[in-house]
């Protein structure tokens, strides 16, 4: 199977409300192309450094999507060209990021990053954290950010139940959320979560974004 039948396929299955982030970490701007050629436009990568190569590298209708951990002190390299950041996990990342965005007098779209899963290894705030950061008078003031959504990964398992009540729970965490009143700097319309193995999961229980890579890269 090409990236061209892999990408129209997957396309043909979503719904039209949700919106499909080609995880393009790792590939060569080849294999974007080939993705971008199909008609994708959203890519996913999760280092900053092989995201700016291949954003100097293709065309620049492309949004780029930050999906992995970021480091504050990496921020400065993708304000410039970032569409979304994905995966904020701490008070410390969003004041960095929107520091450097008042340099290029931006406002930058991020996402929350929640821990829903029972793996350590994934970050991710805490119900308790997103609230106290959502409540602080740090986050209050920043002009340079918009906080458009929640994003968050299930645990990497077989167990379809398992992965259902997280994505369930994170749902409902944001409908909590979007019960309030929303301000200039949190609007939110995104729920980030469901890859290649759970996405269709995720699209049940209210997901209106996913991230999908090996099924339409192929495995590496």
């Amino acid at each position: 199977m090409s990236i061209t039948n892999n990408l129209s396929q997957i396309k043909a299955s979503l719904p039209a409300h949700v919106t499909l982030v080609a995880v393009s970490k790792t590939w060569p701007v080849a294999d974007l192309m080939e993705a971008y050629n199909a008609g994708q436009r959203i890519f996913g990568e999760n280092k900053v450094q092989e995201m700016t190569e291949k954003w100097e590298q293709m065309p620049k209708d492309i949004q780029w999507h930050m999906i992995g951990h970021v480091q504050t002190n990496k921020v400065k390299y993708m304000v410039p060209f970032v569409s979304l950041i994905h995966g904020v996990d701490s008070l410390k990342l969003l004041i960095e990021i929107n520091r450097q965005a008042a340099r290029y007098r931006k406002v930058i779209d991020c996402l929350l990053q929640i821990h829903i899963a029972e793996e350590d290894t994934k970050f991710g705030l805490s119900e308790e954290e997103l609230d106290t950061l959502l409540a602080s008078d740090e986050f209050k003031q920043m002009e340079n950010i918009r906080i458009t959504g929640l994003m968050g990964m299930a645990t990497f398992t077989d167990s379809e139940p398992q992965v259902t009540g997280e994505f369930s729970h994170l749902k409902a965490i944001f409908n909590r959320l979007s019960e309030q009143p929303s301000t200039v700097n949190c609007q939110l319309s995104t729920l980030s979560m469901g890859m290649s193995g759970d996405y269709n999961i995720a699209i049940t229980c209210g997901s209106n974004m996913v991230r999908i890579g090996s099924s339409i890269f192929g495995n590496r």
